[in-house]
């Protein structure tokens, strides 16, 4: 595929799936990285937290990678950078606010000294190899979101990352309609398109709306107030800095991502006409009638912030009878019942929860359908490409992109599409996968670490030692260790071990004298023990002492 000219679509992360966003364009042997994110682990994945997108077959052929370039500072465009950009060693290239968002996770990845990070301004035009590119400013739920228009010896591709369109969006310009009509009218070969509310009928709705009615809100409560939402999302932010003055009301954040945004904001000449935000030790030094605060955890992350409040344990803020909380966000499929839990436990302690199921608290960010089928008027791409989406999301977004008249072609992470010469079809596909973050490295989802922390969640860990003299007798009876699957004083416990000592003393002298072999040996002792007793499969461990 390297060596043929044309111009070709690959996406690594992000495409049947929602997060992860990692997409490459090939043009005559020269490569585009577009995004680089991150998703989390949610339901499908108990074991893991934050995964990444694979960048392996992308770091074959950095040599040949122009640069990557970030349409906008959420989390599932940004957030895998730091921990792929080892492997990828390419100048990075966004705008001032994703700049500064960027620059505090390098610098706190110790990479801020050795990444080539290029500030472009919102709406600039800038080259990279065969690569003519132009931003395109884009209303979205973060400041100076870009559509990335791609232009090649091919033809043209629109890169719209996420947008919509809100003709009040309180921070930043409105979708740039006039740019993008005139890219339609010289001509566009493909549209590479935000799938995410694609089976929304209307609109999306305006961030003004929110505003106006977090004013209206807030303005009639008494008691302490919490408000969880986005961290990034800074117009939201903004809106409820406002209604707080407007209510008499102090503004206090609580949590780290906030205060990161707090400061990227501030870096970038937004929140200039606020008063700097307090922090989580002045809060008892607020009346509660005087008082909003802003909370992270919106999605019910355990060792959030808004977590920890609900319950009672957080070291500096407590809530109860007479408070509210405002979930000021949508809630992340595969989140119901963590979010729920959270609600739970603040409803428990008499707290009121305000919520978009009763209140008009928040918009999406991405467009509904009425949305889509504008683009499609202004853009009148030949091809469409659904991306950013499970399949429910990118075949309805086929399914109107054909009704404006562009070719849609579905594809899905790995899948190579070429676009030109020729006609635009799916012709062949890289290996892809996904990395989780553990700790400070990262480890194949699909691999052996991974595949045995879900086998430890579901069917639990036993370990057991073995103290054997230089015959290979046994000195004591085994000790197992089993948290979370036997109690070490139980009587299934007591039985399992009765069992494992009688095979033992069943395996052959010879094989007694050899460490490893007896190793395994007692390894396959101890699963056939657990079977019988307490039909499960646990992942087994055996440590042996020679006395």
């Amino acid at each position: 595929m390297d060596e043929i000219p044309g111009l070709s679509f690959l996406p690594l992360g992000g495409t049947g799936e929602i997060g992860m966003n990692l997409n490459l364009y090939r043009c005559d042997g020269r490569w585009l990285a577009v995004d680089c994110g991150l998703g989390f682990g949610g339901v499908a994945h108990p074991e893991v937290e934050i995964m990444v997108p694979d960048p392996g077959y992308l770091a074959a052929r950095r040599d040949a990678l122009e640069g990557l370039v970030i349409t906008h500072a959420h989390e599932d465009h940004i957030g895998a950078v730091a921990w792929l950009w080892p492997q990828l060693r390419c100048p990075i290239y966004a705008t001032p606010f994703a700049a500064a968002v960027l620059r505090r996770k390098l610098t706190e990845a110790g990479l801020i000294r050795d990444v080539r990070l290029h500030v472009v301004q919102p709406g600039a035009a800038f080259a990279l190899g065969p690569f003519a590119l132009r931003f395109i400013r884009m209303a979205h739920s973060i400041p100076e979101a870009q559509a990335l228009a791609i232009t090649t010896r091919h033809g043209v591709v629109l890169h719209t990352g996420d947008w919509k369109l809100d003709p009040a969006p309180q921070i930043g310009p409105p979708t740039d309609e006039a740019a993008l009509a005139a890219l339609g009218d010289a001509g566009v070969l493909a549209m590479v398109c935000d799938s995410t509310n694609a089976l929304v009928e209307g609109h999306s709705g305006s961030e003004g709306a929110v505003r106006q009615s977090l004013a209206a809100l807030i303005r009639g409560l008494r008691g302490r107030i919490a408000v969880t939402c986005f961290a990034s999302n800074v117009a939201r932010v903004e809106s409820l800095a406002l209604a707080a003055q407007a209510a008499g009301r102090s503004v206090a954040l609580v949590g780290r991502s906030l205060r990161n945004l707090d400061a990227a904001a501030r870096e970038c000449g937004y929140f200039a006409t606020l008063p700097p935000f307090l922090g989580e030790d002045d809060i008892d030094d607020v009346a509660d009638d005087n008082l909003l605060m802003l909370v992270t955890g919106s999605q019910g992350e355990p060792r959030s912030a808004l977590a920890r409040i609900a319950a009672d344990t957080h070291p500096r803020v407590a809530l109860g009878e007479g408070d509210t909380v405002i979930f000021s966000a949508r809630m992340i499929p595969g989140n119901e019942t963590a979010v729920g839990t959270v609600q739970d436990h603040l409803v428990r302690r008499g707290v009121r929860l305000m919520t978009d199921a009763d209140h008009l608290v928040h918009v999406s960010g991405h467009p509904a359908r009425d949305e889509l089928r504008r683009l499609y008027r202004l853009v009148r791409p030949r091809i469409a490409v659904p991306v950013h989406g499970e399949w429910r999301h990118l075949a309805a977004h086929a399914e109107l992109a054909r009704e404006a008249g562009a070719q849609a072609i579905l594809m899905e992470d790995g899948d190579i599409l070429d676009l030109a010469p020729g006609p635009a079809e799916i012709t062949d596909s890289a290996p892809t996968g996904r990395l989780a973050v553990d700790g400070g490295r990262l480890v194949p989802l699909e691999g052996g670490v991974m595949a045995a922390r879900r086998r430890m969640l579901f069917n639990g860990v036993v370990v057991a030692s073995l103290a054997l003299d230089k015959s290979g007798r046994l000195c004591a009876p085994p000790r197992l260790s089993a948290p979370g699957l036997l109690e070490a004083e139980e009587a299934e416990t007591a039985r399992v071990v009765r069992d494992f000592t009688a095979a033992l003393e069943e395996i052959p002298q010879a094989t007694r004298r050899e460490d490893a072999t007896m190793a395994e040996a007692a390894r396959v002792a101890l699963r056939r023990a657990l079977g019988r007793r307490l039909q499960k499969r646990p992942l087994v461990e055996v440590h042996l002492l020679r006395v």
